[in-house]
């Protein structure tokens, strides 16, 4: 099992930065990729960005040159750097985690939070 905890979302204006975090607890040798989905009202979640255990890095279209996601293994904790946000960067941002072995894996999810963008 895998917990996770959010945290850094907020109101930012048009243009601004933020940093999400993510912090990961249990059984974290098992962690194969974590990454970071959102999902506006009225809208299915989509994919943002992930890091693998390997550290290839993929971004969504929509936020490539824009967000770095990052991981701190010492610390167990994933980052996301948003900056250039725009009105519909707006969406409860996810955390995501896939563990496992033997090539089986489970996906995690943390409880969201909220990120609002102001035009």
């Amino acid at each position: 099992q895998v917990q996770l905890v959010e945290s850094g979302g907020g109101l930012v204006q048009a243009g601004g930065s933020l940093r999400l975090s993510c912090t990961a607890s249990g059984t974290i040798f098992s962690i194969n990729y974590m990454g970071w989905y959102r999902q506006a009202p009225g809208n299915q979640r989509e994919f943002v960005a992930r890091i693998t255990r390997g550290s290839s890095i993929y971004y969504a279209d929509s936020v490539k040159g824009r967000f770095t996601i990052s991981r701190d293994y010492a610390k167990n904790t994933m980052y996301l750097q948003m900056s250039s946000l725009k009105p519909e960067d707006a969406a409860v941002y996810y955390c995501n985690v896939g563990a496992g072995t033997g090539g089986v894996y489970t996906d995690y999810w943390g409880q969201g939070t909220q990120v609002t963008v102001s035009s």
